[in-house]
């Protein structure tokens, strides 16, 4: 039989970024999606001056290793701090979202220094307790969580899009 998980993978990170998508397009702001996945970019988002931003959309299924449900990884594709880019983290597991600027990303991310994987950047969302076997949002990540009190706040994105007006 044919292995399909990669397939599967792929398909579940297309979703999730149409869904958010839709989502940003429900909150009002412009949406435009690249016809090519390059420079890790899945949507531009534009204001009302015209400014934008490039989001990157990073996704976790319900269905990872327990511990890691929202462990994210960016290849080397982001090396260093780029203006006026934003990740926006989902954990299906924890129905959690994190919106966080590159600049914010690379602070708090974790830097692979050599091996195979060397220069990828991790950050972990998430933490857990074996004991329960369950996992929570880390607190230490309470500021770019996007979904509080059972609402999204897309604030973060609407308050970078009008910088220096």
């Amino acid at each position: 039989m044919r292995d399909t998980s990669f397939r599967n993978a792929a398909a579940f990170g297309k979703r999730i970024e149409y869904w958010i998508i839709g989502l940003l397009l429900k909150e009002g702001f412009d949406v435009f999606i690249p016809l090519v996945d390059e420079d890790g970019i899945d949507a531009i988002i534009r204001g009302n001056d015209g400014r934008k931003l490039d989001i990157q959309i990073k996704a976790r299924s319900g269905g990872v290793k327990f511990g890691s449900s929202a462990l994210f990884t960016v290849g080397q594709s982001h090396p260093e701090v780029r203006a006026d880019y934003f990740f926006i983290f989902y954990s299906e597991r924890l129905n959690d979202l994190w919106i966080m600027s590159s600049s914010d990303f690379i602070d708090k991310c974790v830097t692979t220094k050599s091996g195979l994987h060397e220069g990828n950047r991790s950050i972990w969302m998430n933490g857990k307790s074996k004991s329960k076997a369950t996992e929570y949002p880390n607190p230490r990540f309470d500021e770019w969580r996007a979904s509080k009190n059972g609402k999204l706040d897309f604030s973060r994105l609407s308050s970078a899009l009008t910088v220096g007006q």
